[in-house]
């Protein structure tokens, strides 16, 4: 079976075709500026790059041309659109309707076109993208892949804030969190590393330009540091994280800011950027640190301190922890960052292997046999496990 991949942004389209027989990548693929001047596809099979420029007014003409790439006779890799499968979507927000991933019919639109208000900058892009793929493939069948599922096992005292409870029932106002898929993945990958144990405790983080963190017990989710947005929880690269809510208020009589100006401010002009003045781009600021530029410093101070809090936070919600996995662009690669992290929690046991917390690109334990709680980093496959899941839902539906 081959699956197609797609994400859709609302300016963008990421795709990847997976032969799901060895989960081999067959093909992988950018459409960038759908709808902006200088649109621009490119796609890489076997490490070599086709590109095709040409405008793309919409998302229907950027699946027509991934169609076309993947087609080509020198440069795709199928013959016949026969030989997809099936196509899983990533989708932002299902609020509370789905707990999983799932075939997509029209109840499903429905549920995605009812969640706009909470993913409004998402989910309208998604759901083109599934418009535009029923287009060119109306009898392959489509699973939506939520990024809100995976957290849907939180029970109430995680997910109910302490606002009047009739928030939450006329408005969803909740905890949903995000970045659900990557911690799927990477915590499957964990117990399978830790011997498929049970009942294992798990604190999965998800460090990047977004960032979360997600506690797990036996494979399902206890809590996570995003909420009703991905603007909860940790710093991140443009992202303030938790704040007083007063700060809002007092922002927009103060400093005469509106909502949208608030909103705004919070979103993208905060996190380390805000805080460095520098860049969101975390290389970045570890160069300005490193030559001296104290803003920079206290950026990722600020950032590793809000980190190893939420990882303590989530070792007491779980009552203990087995493994701390690392994984994202930061988690993954930057060795200085989990070092400092993992420094702050000695009173877990944790000692670090110092050889191999230097290595990258694989999955592997990077604390010593003698620590009491093991540390891993797993490159995330989000993709992959959009894949997975697809090919699972529709070989059960068969």
């Amino acid at each position: 079976m081959k699956v197609l991949v797609i994400n859709c942004g609302s300016s963008s389209l990421k795709y990847q075709l997976i032969n799901m027989e060895d989960e081999k990548v067959l093909a992988i693929g950018l459409v960038e500026r759908i709808g902006i001047e200088g649109s621009v596809l490119t796609q890489k099979v076997n490490g070599e790059k086709y590109v095709i420029e040409q405008p793309m007014q919409d998302h229907k003409v950027a699946m027509s041309l991934v169609i076309n790439a993947l087609l080509d006779k020198e440069h795709g890799v199928i013959s016949d659109m026969s030989e997809i499968s099936a196509v899983g979507h990533r989708v932002l927000h299902a609020g509370q309707k789905y707990c999983s991933s799932v075939l997509i019919n029209d109840d499903v639109m429905e549920a995605i076109k009812d969640c706009i208000k909470l993913g409004p900058l998402h989910n309208p892009a998604n759901i083109t993208g599934i418009n535009s793929c029923k287009e060119f493939m109306p009898n392959t069948p489509m699973v939506a892949v939520f990024d809100t599922a995976f957290h849907q096992t939180m029970p109430e005292e995680a997910y109910i804030y302490a606002l009047p409870y009739e928030m939450y029932t006329k408005y969803g106002v909740r905890k949903y969190g995000f970045h659900g898929t990557s911690h799927k993945f990477v915590s499957t990958e964990a117990i399978k590393m830790l011997n498929g144990a049970k009942n294992l405790k798990i604190v999965t983080c998800h460090l990047g330009n977004g960032a979360s963190i997600c506690a797990i017990k036996d494979g399902k989710v206890i809590d996570t540091t995003m909420g009703l947005t991905p603007l909860a929880g940790l710093v991140m690269g443009t992202r303030c994280g938790d704040i007083d809510p007063s700060i809002v208020p007092f922002l927009m009589k103060e400093a005469n800011m509106s909502a949208d100006d608030v909103d705004n401010l919070m979103n993208k002009k905060s996190g380390v950027l805000g805080i460095s003045g520098i860049s969101s781009d975390f290389r970045d600021i570890e160069n300005a640190a490193k030559e001296g530029n104290k803003r920079a410093q206290l950026a990722l101070k600020i950032y590793d301190y809000k980190v190893k809090t939420a990882i303590g936070a989530y070792v007491a919600a779980l009552d203990g922890v087995d493994a701390i996995v690392f994984t994202a662009g930061l988690g993954e690669n930057s060795a200085t960052n989990r070092a400092d992290i993992c420094e702050g929690l000695s009173y877990l046991g944790i000692k670090l292997d110092p050889e191999k917390n230097a290595l990258r690109g694989k999955a592997m334990e990077i604390s010593t046999p003698d620590s009491k709680v093991k540390v891993l980093v797993i490159p995330t496959n989000e993709e992959l496990m959009i894949a997975r899941d697809t090919k699972e839902i529709v070989d059960s539906a068969k």
